[in-house]
């Protein structure tokens, strides 16, 4: 039914003068994207898919849901500890998860994740729990290598989806694995609201824009937020470190910047931390509820009672598989054509954390896996298409 849409759109647009399909219509952007290096590869004896998706996050699976019901076979890559993350990716080693739409009492990420999966097999996916570690972009149909079968024949694809995520960055402090998602967070969008973080205090590390914006945020749910920066100012841009400084439950140390009027008997909080850096995380087991901080230029060091600590350091995306065949940008991320999922390569499509570095929610991945599978559909009906009238 889709293929057939596919094959009217194209043939009103062919019936249309150029002029009104311009003005119509968006410009087509696989011009855009690199040319392939060499000339066609011959399909794998071993396994060849109309698409292969990389990435088994929000991202991934949606793409594989919305591919399966077109009856396109995709195949889905899990990954084995990829990134260190089990199958399903972040969401797997989060807890509650309270604003994802469907679920108004919450629900666990891996739980989440697991619904994700059994959706994507209900509709014929094939999910291999293994790792993509090698793969050649330079011609199609796409090739690509298993761990630890680089020195084989490698297993073809006509379109590749990349999902591969973004991990959170860490300081690797004394107390973080034990205390991870039970008191340290990297999102606080995801996890401000959670229950044990409201009316608390909390923390944020890092000093850029994102460090800002994320102490902005949880002022809604804490009752007062420190701000710990290593330097002695802040890297984020004038107009969000104005935002977190003017803030009268993030107060700055200076009484210049103090948005209130001030009386002698007022003690101001020292809550933006210059030079400062935590050195372990403690807590009862259970929970997080207290810092260990050290002031870098006095080397003094004393206790942070918190009950939330939140990393703003920035994230690190799962690249480095395609980073010296993709377009990427500084960071790593895959820069993708804007409005689609379409990345520098044709028949490269890119969804979820790998592309995102604003937003970075289970939502929003979704939505671009989405759009990655209805592109990567269209071109390949496309395609056929044009075979057949050859």
């Amino acid at each position: 039914m889709l293929f057939s849409r596919f094959r009217f759109l194209k043939g009103l647009v062919r019936a249309l003068p150029l002029a009104a399909v311009s003005a119509s219509l968006p410009d087509r952007t696989y011009s855009q994207m690199a040319p392939l290096t060499h000339g066609k590869v011959p399909k794998s004896t071993k396994m060849h898919s109309k698409v292969v998706i990389i990435g088994s996050g929000p991202a991934g699976h949606t793409a594989a849901v919305y591919l399966a019901r077109a009856n396109l076979n995709p195949v889905l890559f899990e990954g084995f500890m990829a990134n260190g993350f089990a199958a399903g990716g972040q969401l797997t080693t989060t807890t509650d998860v309270e604003n994802y739409p469907g679920f108004p009492s919450g629900i666990l990420g891996p739980e989440l994740m697991d619904k994700f999966r059994e959706q994507s097999v209900r509709f014929g996916t094939q999910i291999i729990t293994e790792t993509v570690s090698k793969i050649d972009l330079s011609a199609r149909p796409f090739r690509y290598w298993r761990e630890s079968q680089e020195h084989e024949e490698p297993e073809t694809a006509d379109t590749i989806i990349v999902a591969t995520g973004a991990s959170a960055k860490r300081l690797g402090l004394k107390g973080e694995v034990t205390y991870w998602q039970s008191g340290i967070s990297a999102c606080a969008v995801c996890d401000g609201a959670v229950p044990i973080f409201r009316n608390q205090p909390l923390a944020v590390i890092g000093g850029g824009d994102s460090a800002a914006e994320e102490a902005t945020y949880l002022t809604k749910y804490g009752s007062h937020v420190y701000v710990l920066v290593r330097r002695s100012e802040l890297r984020a841009s004038k107009i969000m470190a104005k935002r977190l400084m003017n803030h009268p439950k993030i107060v700055c140390p200076s009484l210049s910047s103090y948005p209130l009027p001030l009386t002698t008997s007022y003690t101001l909080p020292q809550t933006i931390l210059w030079n400062t850096v935590a050195t372990e995380c403690q807590g009862d087991g259970d929970l997080l509820n207290n810092l260990r901080i050290k002031n870098v230029t006095t080397g003094e060091e004393r206790d942070l009672p918190v009950r939330g600590l939140f990393y703003a350091i920035g994230h690190e995306p799962a690249t480095s598989l395609m980073r010296s065949q993709l377009q990427t940008d500084p960071d790593g991320y895959i820069i993708t054509v804007p409005g689609t999922t379409q990345t520098s390569v044709k028949g490269v499509f890119a969804a979820g954390d790998v592309q995102d570095k604003r937003y970075r929610q289970a939502i929003t991945s979704a939505g671009s896996g989405c759009m990655a599978a209805l592109e990567a559909e269209r071109l390949i009906a496309e395609e056929e298409e044009g075979v057949e009238e050859d």
